[in-house]
């Protein structure tokens, strides 16, 4: 099951953007212009909150606050333009995990939040998928000590149906995810890449849905 992600931003541009990159990541990700229409949610806690703390109305700290309240582990990154160290240290006193500072780049945020996502859940970067070892940061597979030399798009797919093992992905969701969402050639390139990822491992279960798409399915 995907991660669910919480951003609480009144520039819409910037959630809009953050949203996308994120769900590329392979997060589920809903987006609120303000503390008020989120405040419902706050029983529904996510598995991480994003909040800007300026926003119109309840402000960042006071939302923060609410949360807490509800529900006290459930982490959140704060995000400003403000003071870096002022808000830095009132996010933290009042129970922020995180803080960056604007302007950021999206794909900082979402190294953020793999870290963070990584850390609260104690996840682990080795996975066995037997008979291969799969180091997903050190971007490495082994089997029986000997390494097996994938491609870069090789090992973002085998990563990617890692993160989503037991789900049936559709080429589309695939190549949206993997390559880019401003990929112009042909869903073929998949199909191209599960075959030679099943020759160099040919252990690995990965189902296939004809005419939709393909599954990983753990041993």
């Amino acid at each position: 099951m995907a991660y669910q992600l919480y951003i609480v931003e009144d520039e819409v541009s910037l959630s809009n953007i953050l949203k996308l990159y994120l769900e590329k990541e392979g997060y589920q990700v809903k987006i609120f212009e303000s503390a008020e229409d989120a405040m419902p949610y706050i029983d529904k806690p996510p598995t991480l909150w994003i909040l800007d703390i300026m926003l119109p109305g309840m402000d960042g700290h006071s939302f923060i606050k609410k949360i807490k309240e509800q529900t006290e582990d459930v982490p959140v990154i704060f995000m400003s333009a403000r003071s870096k160290d002022l808000d830095r240290l009132m996010g933290l006193e009042l129970g922020s995990d995180d803080y960056i500072s604007k302007p950021f780049l999206p794909r900082e945020l979402v190294i953020r939040v793999n870290r963070l996502i990584k850390y609260i859940r104690g996840e682990e970067d080795q996975v066995v998928l037997a008979p291969y070892e799969i180091d997903l940061n050190a971007r490495n597979v082994v089997e029986d000590k000997k390494r097996i030399e994938l491609t870069a798009k090789e090992f973002d797919l085998l990563s990617y149906f890692i993160k989503h093992s037991g789900q049936m992905m559709s080429r589309e969701q695939i190549l949206e995810n993997v390559w880019d969402f401003a990929y112009e050639g042909s869903d073929r390139v998949v199909d191209d890449t599960v075959r030679r990822l099943r020759k160099k491992m040919p252990k690995l279960i990965v189902e296939t849905q004809y005419g939709y798409g393909y599954r990983l399915v753990k041993q």
